[in-house]
């Protein structure tokens, strides 16, 4: 076999530096996502991956930042390989940072394959449709927007909301029923604080749940091109436990606007026509890449489901982000400003809030054979009440009927005992379906129209 000798080449012939981006002149046989060694004048060397060829030139992104490169004495190396990210049991209980080097103190692991981080969407018919039910513990997703296993559920929150402490409570909780299978917890943190950082690698540590998790942390301050890059690396982690390990594997990532801010400034700088507000047309391609690596396979013991969070800019659930979230996903959490005012926690609110999956992951053999109806009662009483109030805003709580007043009173009780929860109160299944029954006792037996009578001969409290 021939070496290809020009990956042994050194390029000098640096042209342009701009932004996270830097330009390289008189190349030959450069792939596109080719990864790059870029050493500084001062001797430092840098990784970067290729974005663009065109005719002998290179456009490449610097993983670490374009700060001390210059177009004179800084020379390229491409290695002929792609990105790729060590795999193995080991990742568990680990932490990384945006180029998947660990950050917990601990030595790199031994890895018993190096694979392509860019990966593949599941092939639409290999996949298996999603059935098995994913118990979080928050009463609300559980009951009414149920989690399934092979699910992609965004979360749709806003800024100042308390999504990451609900983010971190739901990878301490979750849990498949039924069979003793692994299950693990693939975390994706983009764009976040130190402050928040700290928070959830102790939280993880603190609850012990880091030993079924593997976390990968890019910071705010980290260069914004590690942020196209570690969702793809957590990915990467996840595909690995789910389809060679036969684990079912939860990917929590937050905040996926923050992917998208990067997404936005890499394209600028690459001076792309832009797309709706600014954001590359390319975005929903680029989301689909990401989202579509989860699910179930056909003849795999394992699964991924996935929670992507995001906060919507301006509290506009019609800004490109969570729109093109949705169109790709199969449901969403809705966090409610309004409910956080109020002091409930988490301020998840069923209005807006749907999981397209629920019903094929719910009833007699996977959670319990009430389930739907309680669900659908719980939505029904709780938007009457919510009427109720508008109404009270205008005529006075004196102007309604006793029957009125039940669902008002019931209105205030879903919010401040079913939806409210403490961070660290796990409620089985079970447990959120009785508190259901219980708060609907609230409401005559005659109004409870959307259960079938033989659940409410069975669960009905007495």
């Amino acid at each position: 076999m021939v070496e290809d000798v020009s990956k042994r080449t050194e390029y000098k012939n640096v042209v342009e530096v701009s932004g996270p981006l830097m330009v390289v002149e008189d190349v030959t046989n450069v792939a596109f996502n080719e990864i790059a060694e870029i050493t500084l004048p001062s001797g430092e060397k840098r990784l970067g991956q290729v974005l663009e060829v065109e005719s002998d030139k290179a456009v490449i992104q610097v993983f670490a930042g374009t700060r001390g490169l210059d177009t004179k004495d800084t020379s390229v190396r491409f290695t002929g390989e792609v990105m790729k990210f060590g795999v193995s049991r080991e990742l568990l209980g680990r932490v990384f940072n945006g180029v998947g080097e660990p950050i917990d103190g601990s030595p790199d692991i031994i890895p018993e394959d190096r694979i392509d981080i860019n990966g593949d969407p599941i092939n639409p018919s290999a996949r298996e449709f999603p059935r098995e039910f994913i118990q979080t513990g928050v009463s609300t997703i559980d009951a009414m927007f149920t989690l399934v296993r092979g699910q992609k559920l965004p979360m749709f929150s806003a800024s100042g909301l308390p999504h990451n402490s609900v983010a971190a409570q739901i990878a301490r909780q979750a849990k498949v029923l039924g069979e003793e299978e692994e299950f693990a917890v693939v975390f994706c943190a983009m764009g976040i604080t130190s402050e928040e950082s700290n928070f959830f690698i102790n939280d993880f540590e603190r609850t012990g749940a880091l030993e079924r998790a593997v976390l990968f942390l890019n910071l705010a301050n980290d260069p914004a091109i590690e942020r196209l890059i570690i969702p793809r690396m957590a990915l990467t982690a996840a595909e690995y436990l789910a389809f060679e390990e036969g684990m079912q594997v939860l990917v929590i990532m937050t905040d996926i606007t923050n992917y998208c801010e990067a997404l936005r400034e890499i394209a600028a700088a690459r001076e792309e026509v832009p797309g709706r507000r600014g954001y590359p047309g390319y975005m929903y391609t680029d989301l689909a890449s990401i989202y579509e690596r989860a699910g179930r396979i056909r003849g795999r013991d394992g699964s991924i489901t996935m929670l992507p969070i995001l906060s919507m800019p301006d509290d506009d659930i019609t800004h490109p982000i969570p729109d093109l979230t949705g169109y790709i996903t199969e449901g969403q959490i809705v966090f409610s400003r309004e409910l956080h005012r109020k002091g409930i926690r988490p301020p998840i609110t069923p209005g807006g809030s749907l999981s397209r999956l629920m019903q094929q992951g719910i009833g007699a053999d996977r959670t319990r054979d009430d389930h739907m109806g309680v669900s659908n009662q719980l939505y029904a009483a709780y938007a009457e009440g919510l009427e109720l109030r508008d109404l009270v805003a205008v005529v006075g709580e004196e102007a309604l009927s006793e029957r009125d007043r039940t669902y008002l009173q019931f209105a205030d009780d879903f919010e401040e005992r079913f939806i409210a929860q403490g961070e660290d109160e796990d409620r089985s299944i079970d447990e959120t379906l009785d508190l259901a029954w219980e708060l609907l006792t609230v409401i005559p037996k005659r109004e409870l129209k959307r259960i079938d009578e033989e659940f409410i001969e069975k669960y009905y409290p007495e």
